[in-house]
């Protein structure tokens, strides 16, 4: 069993074992204000950077002690067009206490990266502070995607679909993502292909934005993303292990020249 068919089976049993309350979960969904405009903020200046926040990751161990709060301001200074916020818990050591600080601390939509297969997560993000949340397309059914994809809408956030193949792409468009994240990182094995992300990207073309993901930790990765017509790329584990995350993010903008990590 790879890495993703495991974590998807251990949410489901959790979500049997413990049904959520969806009523009181929307009670206090409509109470909150209206989402930040996750999709607005990466048709902005070029290249757009997601500014991933993550405590820990199962292919490089944790990264240390970390604050949210200052790590958002940090990226916002730096000119990050959105923050992704990991919450998974066992394997990412990430909260939703983590997505609320964030939110909190700066003006940035905020997007929540996490392993989501039912509506009450999306509810759980949207109670939090998430603008967005990233819908990964192999861990669902085509009847789930299409639905988790509306209840985003519903919910008044962006969904971003996730996906690591032709098929997965395709499943996204069919299904009416309006947002599509290619993942070089298999969610299984963990390998990573930049050819293939950027190919996935090229395929969507530009009916749509495009972020591309998962271990990009240097400007000419940046450079090749947006010359294959990425919107935006999400960058995380080389931000939150760098000696200077702000002057990182501006090198991978294009701002400063190769800085210390």
């Amino acid at each position: 069993m790879g890495f993703l068919s495991e974590v998807l089976e251990r949410i489901r049993r959790d979500l049997e074992r413990n049904p959520p309350d969806e009523p009181a979960l929307m009670a206090r969904v409509v109470s909150m204000p209206p989402a930040r405009d996750f999709a607005a903020a990466l048709r902005g200046e070029r290249p757009a950077l997601i500014a991933g926040f993550e405590r820990a990751s199962p292919w490089s161990g944790p990264a240390g002690d970390l604050d949210p709060r200052s790590l958002a301001r940090a990226f916002e200074s730096a000119g990050a067009a959105a923050i992704s916020i990991v919450t998974e818990p066992r394997h990412f050591d990430g909260t939703l206490s983590d997505l609320r600080a964030a939110h909190v601390s700066c003006r940035l939509p905020v997007l929540r990266w996490d392993f989501l297969v039912h509506p009450s997560h999306l509810m759980e993000a949207r109670i939090h502070g998430a603008d967005a949340a990233l819908i990964l397309a192999p861990a669902l059914s085509d009847a789930e995607l299409e639905a988790m994809i509306r209840a985003t809408a519903d919910l008044g956030m962006a969904a971003v679909v996730a996906a690591h193949s032709e098929r997965d792409v395709d499943r996204a468009l069919e299904a009416g993502s309006e947002i599509v994240c290619v993942d070089s990182r298999d969610p299984d094995s963990g390998e990573l292909d930049e050819g293939l992300a950027l190919r996935l990207t090229r395929r969507i073309g530009d009916d749509r934005p495009v972020v591309v993901g998962s271990a990009i930790a240097r400007r000419d990765e940046v450079e090749r993303a947006m010359e294959a017509g990425a919107a935006a790329v999400l960058v995380g584990e080389v931000l939150v292990r760098a000696k200077n995350p702000a002057a990182k993010l501006r090198q991978l903008r294009g701002e400063l020249a190769a800085v210390e990590t």
